[in-house]
């Protein structure tokens, strides 16, 4: 597949057909009221596997020989996805993954049968371990998002979005590699022309905002940030350009706010969301209203993008 388009976002819809959830839009009174706009959550933590991850992971692998072995490295997520991906498929899975993982992530992908091999995250390179790797084992690589399978397949999140809500002004996505951004891009440019788009970061990881002021692709430090799943240094060669042409823009959530926001959702609407997915609804909080320009209420979408996150965890954030 070369650079996806929104027809790859719909072939790949029909793969996951019966296969991944059809994931529930929630609504709150309260957040509607403290916002002043219609905010409608498209509630990815109830995905398999924990995260819209699942989408491409799944996506990818049927594109690949019947029995192919893979490869992955992953903060989490894209973990858990490729593992029960490879399950449900029949294919070994090996994930590189970082040691300081959350222990439930760490867990539920050698729960799906996966071989984990941890690293440092801050001083090892986690890809050059999945070649060396996939080479060994002749086994095909399946990066976290700059990938054309991976891009359409995360895509169907928010084309189900827009089929069970409808036109939307706003939308905010969370964003680490782009993958989830730049598959929402290619949705909304055909079923919500109208629709803006913004992809949220965490405030310490703005690769994506600087590369979009430099015109190419930034390598940043990993961020340090309790948004494990978007502490990526660089945005995809393969999502940039999408990000690049079709952006209304990028905004940035600081670890005070995603934990407000953890907090709300767990209290108001009895759900355990992630750090990382809850950067869309920090920055529709704190933007949607000025950024939709007029005087009605907008309706504003926001994609909850994973719930993976140790109890302890979540107990000690939020408490």
């Amino acid at each position: 597949m070369s650079t996806p388009t929104s027809d790859d976002v719909r072939a790949a819809a029909a793969t996951l057909d019966g296969i991944a959830h059809r994931t529930p839009v929630l609504t709150s009174r309260t957040l509607d009221e403290e916002t002043g706009c219609e905010i409608l959550l498209k509630a990815e933590n109830l995905q398999r596997a924990g995260a819209f991850k699942f989408r491409g992971a799944f996506t990818a692998l049927t594109a690949l020989p019947a029995g192919t072995p893979v490869v992955a490295f992953s903060s989490g997520n894209h973990a858990q996805a490729v593992a029960l991906a490879a399950r449900l498929l029949g294919r070994r899975a090996t994930i590189v993954m970082p040691q300081d993982s959350p222990a439930a992530k760490l867990a539920a992908t050698r729960g799906y049968g996966a071989e984990v091999v941890t690293y440092d995250r801050y001083t090892g390179n986690r890809v050059a371990i999945a070649e060396r790797i996939a080479t060994e084992q002749g086994a095909a690589l399946v990066p976290p998002f700059d990938d054309p399978a991976i891009i359409a397949g995360q895509g169907t999140a928010a084309l189900e979005l827009f089929e069970q809500v409808g036109e939307l002004d706003l939308l905010f996505v969370p964003c680490g590699g782009g993958g989830l951004l730049s598959g929402t891009l290619l949705s909304a440019g055909t079923l919500a022309p109208g629709c803006q788009v913004f992809g949220v970061e965490p405030e310490a990881g703005d690769d994506v905002r600087r590369s979009l002021a430099a015109g190419e692709p930034v390598q940043i430090e990993v961020p340090r940030t309790i948004a494990d799943g978007a502490q990526t240094t660089r945005v995809g060669e393969q999502t940039f350009p999408i990000i690049r042409d079709q952006v209304s823009g990028i905004l940035a959530a600081s670890d005070e706010q995603l934990v407000a926001e953890m907090r709300f959702l767990a209290a108001y609407l009895k759900i355990i969301v992630e750090p990382t997915g809850c950067l869309g609804l920090a920055a529709a909080r704190e933007h949607a209203r000025d950024l939709a320009g007029f005087a009605g209420r907008p309706r504003v979408g926001v994609i909850l993008s994973g719930g993976n996150i140790d109890l302890a965890r979540f107990a000690e954030l939020v408490a």
